[in-house]
């Protein structure tokens, strides 16, 4: 019934399908299919009151889960771009403090040492509001779209710093896998 869903909270990096099927409990990882067959997506969840299959299912786009399958093969986890920031949304009365007339970007909040964000000259404070010519809606679509490219991808960060417009050329690195205990 729709495409692109974000901000659910189900997890880190989200590009959903929602479908009006029935996801069970236990479907997760089941195919989503159309009517000639075709797979469009994995079932990945459902949010509900009760946790029956009344209430909104969620799956993963069929490319992602390719690209997936793919670095899972090739090495063994997924790779991700990495930028090396925290964002938080912009809010109305963030833009204002920032002196924007648009809520849309993201605020960086924290900057790793010696992550590629660190390296190309981002800064905390600064407001991530477009990547390589495309306005992003929020620090979350920002996020998302840093995660979806390759690393040593070259890219472009419009931001606004000390309410002054200003471009970061940043190399995308590789996200660290997660930690595991």
């Amino acid at each position: 019934s729709a495409t692109g869903r974000s901000h659910l909270g189900i997890a880190t990096f989200e590009n959903f399908i929602q479908t009006d099927a029935a996801i069970n409990r236990g479907n997760s990882g089941g195919a989503l299919i159309d009517t000639r067959g075709h797979l469009i997506g994995i079932n990945t969840a459902i949010l509900s009151a009760d946790g029956s299959w009344q209430g909104i299912g969620f799956a993963t786009p069929a490319s992602i889960a390719k690209e997936v399958m793919s670095d899972l093969i090739e090495h063994g986890r997924v790779i991700r771009g990495y930028l090396g920031v925290t964002v938080q949304d912009m809010t109305p009365s963030l833009a204002d403090t920032f002196g924007m007339e648009d809520v849309r970007g993201g605020v960086v909040t924290e900057v790793v040492v010696d992550s590629p964000a660190h390296k190309g000259g981002l800064q905390p404070g600064d407001v991530l509001v477009g990547i390589d010519g495309d306005v992003m809606a929020d620090g979350y679509e920002a996020m998302n779209r840093i995660a979806g490219m390759k690393p040593d991808d070259k890219v472009t960060l419009e931001v606004i710093r000390n309410r002054q417009p200003l471009s970061v050329d940043v190399v995308i690195g590789t996200r660290p896998p997660a930690e595991t205990e």
